[in-house]
């Protein structure tokens, strides 16, 4: 009885794995069938005819814009401020006196020194004469000589420091906010105020090396400072001799009028510098480039498959990329769904109209 139940239950058991077999396996076709059905089915994707354009290639940089010239103003002499001829924030004039050092002791060194001047002058008149009468040496003529020409580099240098007691504006421009007072005592080290030539502004920047020489001397620049929907225009007028080593990139600068004031040394500028026109240029939608290890890529459509290009890309907006090659013009480039394409994918394309 055990024996017939044991049979019994091992037939169950066989059949239920047979139907368990069959399910999976048919399930496992059916899979398979739907795979193949999805691999033969085209993948919609959007498309342009490609064609040429003229590029304006324009680079865009980043620049700071400093004054023409700007000097901090210091005292060469050490001493106290007797009086200060400039207001500060005003426009003042090349040579104009900005503040004065009292120079009372100087003035007393320099009678000193010129009294000393005239008695060495007069000792070396009488050795002259009396090495004509050879009442004395050549050599006792020769130090009456020394002394003299000593006395008068000495009333020299006296003279040069009380002229450094008025310090004078070295060009015209807007002076600062100034830290001293009259009566303050002041040495070489101490920062009088900052003058600034603001009617012309330096505009510095740097661009890749490989556009350096599309870049000349005269070129003329547009740019835009931050709170003002103005375009300003500047001047190429320096080029730095030498690529820098470090950031691969060669500085420029250009100069800029600035009459109406209203733009100021130390703010960054945006700038758009020109490069060379270039005629028959193939410009595409940057969302068609695919990035790889190796470079760029994009994918155009041959008889109903997507196929791999690879290309050289170079400048770009923020919509668009130049090709340099790998394109040409008339093929279908694929603009949608190319990061999740593959080499020889079904596809089909909808083309819409280049912009």
């Amino acid at each position: 009885m055990k024996l017939k139940h044991l049979i019994y239950a091992l037939i169950i058991i066989v059949l239920g794995g047979f139907i368990t077999y069959r399910i999976i396996s048919n399930k496992s076709k059916n899979e398979d069938s739907k795979k193949f059905g999805d691999k033969d089915k085209p993948i919609s994707v959007t498309g342009l005819v490609v064609k040429t354009s003229t590029f304006d290639n324009n680079l865009s940089l980043s620049g700071s814009i400093e004054a023409n010239e700007q000097v901090e103003i210091h005292s060469e002499v050490s001493g106290i401020v007797e009086g200060i001829y400039f207001n500060e924030g005003t426009y003042v004039n090349k040579g104009q006196v900005l503040f004065k050092v009292n120079d009372i002791e100087l003035k007393a060194q320099l009678r000193q020194a010129v009294t000393k001047e005239g008695l060495a002058a007069e000792n070396e008149r009488r050795a002259k004469l009396l090495l004509q009468k050879e009442a004395i040496s050549q050599e006792e003529a020769d130090v009456a000589r020394a002394d003299h020409a000593s006395a008068q580099a000495q009333t020299q240098l006296i003279r040069a420091q009380i002229a450094k007691t008025s310090v004078k504006a070295p060009f015209s421009g807007k002076i600062g906010l100034r830290s001293i007072s009259p009566g303050t005592y002041i040495t070489p080290t101490v920062l009088v105020a900052k003058l600034v030539n603001t009617g012309k502004l330096k505009i510095t920047f740097s661009i890749p090396e490989k556009y350096a020489s599309q870049v000349k001397n005269g070129s003329t620049i547009d740019f835009n400072v931050s709170g003002s929907d103005k375009t300003y225009t500047a001047k190429i007028y320096a080029i730095e001799p030498e690529v820098a080593v470090t950031t691969r990139t060669l500085q420029i600068r250009a100069i800029a009028d600035n009459t109406d004031g209203k733009l100021f040394p130390g703010t960054f500028a945006d700038i758009k510098l020109p490069l060379n026109i270039i005629k028959d240029a193939i410009v595409v939608p940057s969302q068609a480039i695919v990035p790889v290890q190796s470079g760029k890529k994009v994918y155009i459509a041959n008889n109903g498959q997507a196929k791999e290009v690879m290309v050289d890309a170079t400048t770009r907006t923020d919509a668009s990329i130049l090709i340099l090659s790998g394109l040409k013009a008339g093929d279908t480039l694929i603009t949608s769904g190319v990061m999740s394409l593959k080499n020889e994918a079904p596809i089909k394309v909808k083309v819409q109209a280049q912009k």
